[in-house]
């Protein structure tokens, strides 16, 4: 039984993974921002990181949770766009 779920635990793990689009395109007034989705899948490897209740859409995502989360995490890195300009383009 222990062997099932995890089997089920991964094929649903790698589903979510190839459903993921490359890129999302984020509309904001100073300029659209492309999310490179499948290139964060890839080097975060853990979903929960954005996505506190698992696979989907985040909750109160917007600009508030963008310039904390996304910005606040590529400034922790050192990796990632962190100027406005480098990630809003019209």
């Amino acid at each position: 039984m222990k062997k099932m779920v995890t089997a089920l635990a991964l094929t649903l793990a790698f589903a979510v993974n190839a459903m993921a689009a490359d890129v999302i395109s984020l509309p904001a007034k100073n300029g659209n921002v492309s999310f490179p989705h499948k290139k964060h899948q890839e080097l975060l490897k853990d979903c929960k990181k954005c996505h506190e209740k698992g696979p989907g859409k985040i909750e109160g995502f917007g600009k508030d949770f963008a310039h904390k989360t996304c910005k606040g995490c590529h400034e922790e890195g050192k990796k990632g766009p962190t100027k406005c300009g480098e990630c809003h383009k019209k």
